[in-house]
C-alpha cells in the first residue's frame, strides 16, 4: 500500500520531484520522522513498552500526526515552483507541528479526565488553533485547493450553523468551542479516518513498501506474463492482471501505473495496440487494484471501522465484484485481439511458469500468509507486519534484492511519504466528519433524502451514484467515501438496502473519477507514460471501465454478489453476472465469439441481453438467456458472409 487510497492524489504524482526535493539534510530529516513513526506505530501494535514508552488513547495519536505531518511539510511542497528544495517556511512548519502535537500528546489522558473538549487552559487551546491551520495546510498540499475547500465548508460550519435554514439548522459553536471540539474531541482530527490509520493501516503500508524493494512486483508482472502472455492479445491481459495483483495489495492506483506502465504499455503497443488504448487498459486495470483484496486501500479498513465489522467481512464481500470487473477487462481486451488478429508476446520474452513459481514461491507465501491471518486467525493489526517479515527474510536470500542500506532507505522512503501523504489527508478529513457530527446536520440530511426520494430505491441509488461521482472528481476515494459515508449511507440503509452492499456502492462511485474526464487522475498519468492523448486516453478508459458503471447497481440490488445469502442463490448471481458482462463487453467492442463482428441490430440485443440479466429475478434471467439463442439463431441472417468467416 505505497500510497493508499485514498492517497491516489495530485501530489502522489510528485515522485520525481521528491527525488529532487529530498536531497541532503530535508531527506535525512524526513527518514528520521519516518522511523520515528514506524518505530511508534510498531511499540503501540505489539505493546513493545520501548524505553518504557507507551503513550495512552489520543496521546499516541497526538505523536503520530506531528511525526508525519512533520514529515508531510518537508516531503511535499507547498506550491509547484518550490519542488527543488525544502525551504524555511516548510521548516518553521514542521517544527510547529512537532511541538504542538508534542504538547497535546504529554496531556493527552489529562485532557480526557478534565474534559479540555469543553474547558481547557488558554496554551492549549493556542496550541490547538496552530494544530488546526496546519492540518489544512498539510491537505491543501496533500490533497490540493478542492479538498481544502471542503475541510473548511464543513470544518467551520458548527460556526454558523444555527442561521442555516431547514434540516441545515445544526447546534452552534462560538470559535474557541469549535477548536478545542475539533482539536481535542475524539470525532474529528484524531477520529475515525486517524484512528484506522494508526492502528491498521500503517501496517499494511509497511507490506506494501516490503513488496517494492524485496522484488516482488518483478515477481508478480513475470508470473503473469508466464500466463497471459501466449494468448492473443497477451500483453493487454499481463497489463490486467499484473497491475491486478500489484494494486491489490498496493492499495495505490497512481503508483501502481508508474511501476507496470513502463513495461507493460510499451510491450502493447508493440504488439499493435495503439497507444491511447494500451494507457486506458493500463488505468482502468490500476484502478481495480485499489478494490481488489485483500489489501484494497485505506478506505476499505475506515468502511469496516464505520461499519462496526471485522475488514474479513469487507475482503469477503468486495472480492467477487473486484473479479467481475477484471473479468469484465480481459472480455474486452481478448474481443479487441479476436476482431483486429493481433496475436501474444514472442515466446523469447516469456519465462517459464515453472521456473517463475520456483523463484518466487516465498511471495506468494507472504500472499497467503497475510490473508490466511486476516480471514482465519482475524489478526488484523499484526497480520502485515509478520508477512512483511518474511519478505524481509526472502531478500536476505536473494542476492539481487538483499537489503543493502541503500534498499533500507528506500523501504523507508516509500513508508515515509506514503503514511505521511495519508496523515495529512485525513487529518483534514476529520474537519468534515467533526463539523457535520457536531452540529447534527448529518442525521437530518439522510431523513431529508429519504424523505424527498419518496421511498424510490433508483432515485435515491441515482443521486447517490451522481453525487459520490461527482465528489470524486475533487476529493480523493478516502474524503469522497468518508463524507457520503456519513450522509447518504444511512438513507440507502434505512430505505432497506444491505449495509455493506450500500457502502461499497459508494465506494466504487468515488473511484469512477480516476478514469473519467475531466480528471481521470489515472488515464492522465498512463497517456504520460504511452505518449497518447491524455483525453482520448481518458475517454476510452471509460469506456473499457464501463462495467463499473454497472457493478454497484448490480451488487447493491442483488446482494448475493457481495457473497451474502445462500449458496444456490449466489452461484446463480454469479453466473448471471458473468454472462451479463461477457455479452456488455461483445456489444461494446462489436464482436461475439463464434459469430464474430456483430452487425448493429446483434450488438443492440447483446446489450439489452446484457442488460436484462443484471436484474435479478427468473424472468429477467429467462429473458436474458432467450436473447442470447435469438443472437446466435439470427447471427447468420443478420450478418454478412465476411463476418461469419471471422469466428474465432
Amino acid at each position: 500500500m505505497t500510497s493508499s487510497p485514498a492517497s491516489s492524489v495530485p501530489t502522489s504524482q510528485s515522485g520525481q520531484s521528491q527525488s529532487v526535493r529530498l536531497q541532503g539534510f530535508g531527506y535525512w530529516a524526513a527518514m528520521l520522522l519516518g522511523g520515528l513513526g514506524l518505530l511508534l506505530a510498531i511499540n503501540q501494535t505489539f505493546n513493545l513498552d520501548i524505553l518504557g514508552f507507551q503513550p495512552l488513547g489520543n496521546a499516541y495519536l497526538y505523536y503520530l500526526i506531528g511525526l508525519f505531518l512533520s514529515a508531510a511539510f518537508i516531503c511535499f511542497p507547498a506550491w509547484s515552483g518550490a519542488r527543488q528544495k525544502v525551504s524555511w517556511y516548510d521548516w518553521l512548519l514542521a517544527v510547529l507541528a512537532l511541538v504542538a502535537c508534542g504538547y497535546l500528546g504529554h496531556y493527552g489522558l489529562i485532557m480526557i479526565q478534565q474534559g479540555w473538549e469543553y474547558s481547557a487552559p488558554i496554551e492549549a487551546t493556542m496550541s490547538s488553533a496552530v494544530l488546526l491551520v496546519l492540518v489544512l495546510e498539510g491537505v491543501r498540499r496533500c490533497g490540493g485547493w478542492p479538498l481544502l475547500f471542503v475541510a473548511l465548508l464543513f470544518g467551520t460550519y458548527p460556526l454558523y450553523a444555527g442561521s442555516m435554514p431547514g434540516f441545515l439548522w445544526g447546534n452552534e459553536y462560538s470559535l474557541p468551542e469549535i477548536i478545542r471540539a475539533h482539536v481535542m474531541g475524539v470525532e474529528s482530527i484524531i477520529g475515525i479516518p486517524m484512528q484506522v490509520v494508526a492502528r491498521l493501516v500503517i501496517g499494511f503500508v509497511v507490506f506494501g513498501a516490503a513488496l517494492t524493494v524485496t522484488g516482488g512486483g518483478d515477481f508478480f508482472m513475470k508470473f503473469a506474463t508466464s500466463l497471459m502472455g501466449k494468448s492473443r492479445g497477451g500483453p493487454a491481459k499481463v497489463s490486467v492482471l499484473s497491475s491486478g495483483i500489484l494494486g491489490s495489495l498496493s492499495g495505490s492506483v497512481i503508483s501502481n501505473i508508474l511501476t507496470t506502465g513502463p513495461i507493460t504499455i510499451p510491450t502493447m503497443k508493440k504488439t499493435g495496440y495503439p497507444a491511447h488504448y494500451a494507457a486506458a487498459v493500463e488505468a482502468c486495470a490500476s484502478t481495480g487494484g485499489t478494490l481488489m483484496p485483500p489489501i484494497m486501500g485505506a478506505v476499505a479498513f475506515i468502511m469496516a471501522s464505520f461499519l462496526g465489522v471485522p475488514y474479513a467481512e469487507i475482503m469477503i464481500a468486495a472480492f467477487l465484484p473486484a473479479l467481475l470487473f477484471y473479468l469484465a477487462l480481459l472480455f474486452q481486451v481478448d474481443i479487441y485481439a479476436a476482431k483486429r488478429g493481433l496475436e501474444g508476446m514472442p515466446a523469447e520474452d516469456i519465462p517459464r511458469l515453472k521456473d517463475t513459481l520456483k523463484d518466487g514461491w516465498p511471495y506468494l507465501l507472504a500472499l497467503v500468509m497475510l490473508i490466511y491471518m486476516l480471514l482465519v486467525m482475524r489478526l488484523e493489526a499484526y497480520a502485515p507486519y509478520y508477512a512483511s517479515l518474511v519478505l524481509l527474510g526472502i531478500a536476505l536470500f536473494k542476492r539481487q534484492y538483499r537489503l543493502s542500506p541503500k534498499r533500507l532507505m528506500l523501504f523507508l522512503r516509500e513508508l515515509t511519504t506514503s503514511v505521511a501523504n495519508l496523515v495529512a489527508i485525513l487529518a483534514g478529513i476529520g474537519l468534515v466528519v467533526g463539523g457535520l457530527s457536531y452540529t447534527g446536520v448529518a442525521g437530518a440530511f439522510s431523513r431529508e433524502l429519504l424523505l424527498y426520494a419518496d421511498g424510490s430505491i433508483p432515485l435515491m441509488l441515482a443521486a447517490g451514484a451522481i453525487t459520490s461521482f461527482v465528489l470524486g472528481m475533487g476529493m480523493t476515494v478516502s474524503a469522497c467515501y468518508i463524507f457520503l459515508s456519513i450522509l447518504l449511507a444511512p438513507a440507502l440503509v434505512n430505505a432497506g438496502l444491505n449495509p455493506l452492499a450500500s457502502h461499497l456502492f459508494i465506494l466504487y462511485w468515488g473511484m469512477m473519477s480516476y478514469i473519467t474526464p475531466p480528471v481521470s487522475l489515472a488515464a492522465i498519468t498512463a497517456a504520460g507514460v504511452a505518449g497518447s492523448n491524455a483525453t482520448r486516453t481518458g475517454f476510452y478508459a471509460m469506456r473499457l471501465g464501463g462495467i463499473l458503471f454497472i457493478l454497484p447497481f448490480l451488487f447493491v440490488l442483488n446482494p448475493s454478489l457481495i457473497l451474502q445469502g445462500e449458496t444456490g442463490k449466489i452461484l446463480l448471481s454469479i453466473v448471471t453476472a458473468v454472462t451479463a458482462i461477457w455479452l456488455m463487453a461483445s456489444a461494446m467492442e462489436g464482436y461475439l465469439y463464434r459469430i464474430g463482428i456483430l452487425a448493429w441490430p446483434l450488438r443492440v440485443l447483446a446489450l439489452i441481453a446484457g442488460a436484462v440479466l443484471i436484474y435479478p429475478g427468473w424472468l429477467t434471467d429467462l429473458i436474458g438467456f432467450s436473447l442470447i439463442v435469438v443472437i446466435y439463431l439470427g447471427s447468420g441472417l443478420v450478418n454478412s458472409p465476411r463476418n461469419v468467416s471471422s469466428k474465432v
